[in-house]
């Protein structure tokens, strides 16, 4: 378990502080819920959680197996809804990978984003699409 303490500062900001490391993040609302969008909002979050989640779990693969995967980049695109409920619809992720397309492990890595935690914690009518590029 770990714990994350979240203080409410103000006008509409946060800070989260992970417990284990010390370690601070600031939130603040988007500029289109009342925000000032100075930082990262809650949901943006859920975009850097998700791009970070599947490059960790493909360079623990990576690591295992003697690949070199520094380089390697997550481009996380969040759609909100435009209707209803305010929640996120879409999360399309680009992953660039600094190794050939006929890579031999190429399938394994593909395999260690697709298991990622954070994508396997969204729920089904978020539409998560990936797409890997490699690119060596």
């Amino acid at each position: 378990m770990v714990e994350v303490t979240t203080v409410y500062e103000g006008s509409l900001r946060c800070r989260a502080t992970h417990g284990p490391s010390g370690q601070s993040i600031i939130t603040d609302a988007p500029v289109d819920n009342h925000g000032k969008g100075e930082a990262f909002s809650p949901t943006d979050l859920v975009a850097a959680a998700l791009g970070s989640c599947m490059l960790t779990i493909m360079g623990i693969a990576a690591s295992r197996h003697g690949i070199a995967l520094e380089g390697a980049t997550a481009v996380t695109n969040k759609e909100m809804a435009t209707s209803g409920t305010r929640r996120i619809v879409s999360l399309r992720t680009v992953l660039t990978i600094p190794l050939p397309p006929d890579h031999p492990n190429r399938e394994l890595l593909e395999n260690s984003a697709r298991s990622c935690p954070v994508h396997k914690s969204l729920a089904a009518e978020v539409d998560a699409p990936i797409e890997f590029r490699f690119l060596g």
